[in-house]
């Protein structure tokens, strides 16, 4: 039995699209329905569904954020108003996209798609360059190149601090807030990671999980283990970071 999650905020477009499912294919069982990102992140990892159409623009965390903390072998079928999303990248049908509102000829397409992979047996795609391609259209606000901090300022108690990102060892998400940590120490700003991440240079902050971005000047190694998670040592840190599925690629020459 094939088993799928919706995520979307709005009620009406989450029945729609399950009522549309329901007839296109009667056989797919949908176990859970997310009204926000969290609640989507959570419930995937629970039921660990085949399949998790997720809104892209919802509350909390976006689709394409809680797309890149699935450790499970859940395929994708992004949902979005936003055509901008659209990239290129979808064209190779690694992972599938729909716009709003959803019809019923475009719903048919992917859902023929996804029987055809899993007849397959097909693996499920990995999404970690796709992610990456959609977190820089997302965050593309009008063509111009923003400019990359180089300083932050954050607070520890009622003390605010000039830190400049060199310092900075990894940035840690916490809810509407950033834990900044660096050799003197954690500090916090104001501003949810996913914020935070298109001010910084990219080459020199990679993000390894939904809610951890490393300053890879830091990282000293990497480590895979028996059951293939790979974690990572940082400099100055004594327990090492995980890093998710949708990442690992990047630290496989390490």
């Amino acid at each position: 039995m094939t088993i799928a999650l919706i995520a979307d905020d709005e009620s009406l477009l989450r029945e729609d699209l399950r009522d549309k499912l329901a007839a296109l294919w009667p056989e797919l069982q949908i176990v859970a329905v997310a009204t926000n990102g969290n609640e989507a992140a959570q419930m995937i990892a629970e039921h660990e569904p085949d399949i998790a159409f997720l809104d892209i623009k919802m509350p909390g965390q976006t689709g394409i954020e809680v797309a890149q903390g699935i450790e499970t072998a859940t395929r994708v079928v992004f949902v979005t108003a936003y055509d901008q999303y659209a990239v290129q990248a979808f064209e190779n049908e690694a992972v599938d996209y729909l716009l709003k509102p959803v019809t019923v000829e475009r719903l048919q397409q992917t859902v023929t798609r996804l029987k055809a992979a899993f007849a397959q047996s097909a693996p499920a795609p990995d999404l970690s360059q796709i992610l990456n391609l959609l977190s820089r259209a997302a965050s593309t606000t009008g063509g111009a190149a923003q400019q990359k901090l180089r300083w932050i300022r954050a607070s520890r108690g009622e003390v605010t601090y000039q830190i400049s990102v060199d310092e900075v060892l990894y940035f840690q998400s916490d809810d509407k807030y950033t834990i900044v940590n660096t050799a003197n120490g954690e500090h916090v700003i104001r501003m949810p990671l996913a914020e935070l991440l298109q001010s910084l240079d990219g080459e020199q902050f990679w993000q390894v999980h939904r809610g951890t971005v490393v300053n890879i000047r830091c990282v000293t190694s990497s480590k895979r283990d028996g059951d293939g998670r790979v974690t990572l040592s940082v400099k100055g840190v004594p327990k090492p970071l995980p890093v998710s599925r949708a990442y690992q690629h990047l630290f496989k020459q390490m």
